[in-house]
């Protein structure tokens, strides 16, 4: 890897982005790259936004992503995905869950949940791979594992990394007890 790659792991509170990020630090790591990440944490707590970025490649030498310089964006929400568009690079690729939450101005009535957004994401000029990965989810048995089936889907993207390298990632990562459940859904986001 001569070049940084950069990813923008984006969601609301509550849906594993700090175990996604997590993931991919140290499947980056094992390759024995530079690796850099950084967690920013808005009301993540009331279910406001959380963007975490994952820098790696020969040598990083700051963990944050500015506007226009992200190559990934993996978004588990789809509002999350078009707010953070800004920051995709010209020709970067966006990972995104189609599920849809209301922020607080949705829940209050005082907004309207924006229609048509994976479209005007495409109409804007992002590659937008758009899966159902709260769906999948559910398939592998857990709607907490749609974090894991967006890194799946993901990991079709890094040729240089193996799907065994990223299953001993994800064991590395995960509790035991969830292990099977984790590689179910890891395995259906790859073949999503």
């Amino acid at each position: 890897m001569n070049n940084t790659t950069n990813v923008m792991i984006v969601g609301v509170g509550g849906q594993g982005s700090l175990l996604a990020s997590k993931l991919l630090g140290h499947v980056m790591l094992k390759k024995g790259v530079d690796v850099k990440v950084s967690e920013v944490h808005g009301m993540s707590q009331r279910g406001g936004s959380v963007v975490t970025y994952v820098r790696f490649g020969d040598k990083v030498y700051s963990p944050i992503i500015d506007k226009g310089e992200a190559d990934y964006i993996i978004s588990f929400e789809t509002l999350e995905a078009a707010r953070y568009m800004a920051n995709l690079k010209p020709g970067g690729q966006v990972i995104v869950n189609d599920q849809q939450m209301d922020p607080m101005p949705v829940i209050t009535g005082a907004a309207t949940y924006p229609e048509g957004l994976i479209d005007k994401m495409k109409d804007a000029g992002a590659k937008v791979d758009a899966i159902d990965a709260l769906g999948i989810a559910m398939e592998a048995g857990s709607a907490k594992a749609a974090n894991v089936v967006l890194m799946g889907r993901f990991s079709t993207y890094f040729t240089d990394v193996t799907e065994a390298e990223w299953l001993e990632a994800l064991e590395e990562c995960v509790p035991p007890k969830f292990i099977e459940l984790n590689k179910k859904a890891f395995d259906l986001g790859r073949k999503a």
